[in-house]
């Protein structure tokens, strides 16, 4: 497995591995890796000929007082994973790599981004779509795969991929838990043993939503009502539980068409995402 710091040797690889004709799969990630990341790079293992692996903590998706300091990062445990996991080669390139000092090239997708986790994180996803992009572009992959778990941040990605005419082919995993439903993430590790039993609410309210839902139940207000007000006995602070158009990710009064469950809670200081995908 290679250790990749730059751009030049990035594309150097990739270039040898395009004039095999071999199919490259890309697999962005920030690192701190855990069975959720491991499971989108099998993907890409049977998807693909070669895998790269990003690791990168982008600066420019997080807005003032988030945790862009306190982001998890132990590259020599992901190092390892990636290799157990049978990647060809990470790219773990420093800030100073991706983003010139006076950078002032952006890609905004306006539509989709104006909502849920957009709405209370306005730069996030301007800094999503921008160093996706440019991996794309280093990459040179013709494959990356995406988990579920980000719905809102796949389907910008969907989005920004169809519209660009960006050649490259996108796989949207299944959301990956815990063994007790906690949905995976690096943030995960902020949380004590007393607000990790808390959050458990999250995928307990959304089980029950799906049973609602399963029993005929198009109303969004009766998923939503209960599933904020178990978050919020559970301890918890809601950003939003919404019940959006997968198509457009606007709000559904009535779900009469694919529709995302989306729910965004803090459990103590840490930023929790879990969803649900309904279809009719």
């Amino acid at each position: 497995m290679k250790i990749l710091r730059s751009v030049a040797e990035v594309r150097a690889l990739s270039s040898v591995w395009r004039s095999r004709n071999l199919k490259i799969a890309l697999v962005p990630t920030m690192g701190y890796l855990h069975a959720g990341h491991l499971s989108l790079v099998q993907q890409a293992r049977e998807h693909a000929d070669r895998v790269i692996v990003s690791i990168f903590v982008n600066p420019t998706q997080f807005g003032p007082n988030e945790d862009l300091d306190r982001y998890p990062r132990d590259f020599a445990r992901d190092e390892q994973l990636c290799c157990e996991a049978g990647v060809d080669a990470v790219f773990y390139p420093e800030p100073a790599v991706m983003y010139a000092p006076d950078h002032s090239t952006w890609v905004l997708e306006d539509s989709l981004s104006q909502t849920l986790c957009g709405a209370s994180r306005p730069v996030h996803f301007r800094g999503v779509t921008t160093v996706v992009l440019k991996l794309f572009n280093i990459c040179g992959c013709q494959l990356a795969v995406f988990g579920r778990k980000d719905a809102q941040q796949a389907l910008i990605i969907q989005r920004m991929v169809r519209d660009l005419n960006v050649p490259v082919e996108l796989i949207l995993a299944p959301l990956v838990r815990e063994a007790d439903g906690l949905a995976l993430s690096s943030r995960n590790k902020f949380l004590s043993p007393e607000e990790r039993q808390q959050a458990l609410n999250i995928y307990k309210g959304l089980q029950q939503a799906e049973q609602t839902f399963r029993q005929g139940c198009r109303t969004a207000s009766e998923l939503i009502a209960p599933l904020r007000q178990r978050i919020t006995d559970a301890g918890g602070k809601v950003d939003y539980v919404e019940i959006m158009a997968q198509a457009t990710l606007r709000p559904l009064t009535t779900i009469d068409q694919p529709a995302l469950l989306a729910v965004a809670a803090f459990f103590g200081k840490t930023r929790l995402i879990d969803n649900l995908f309904l279809d009719v």
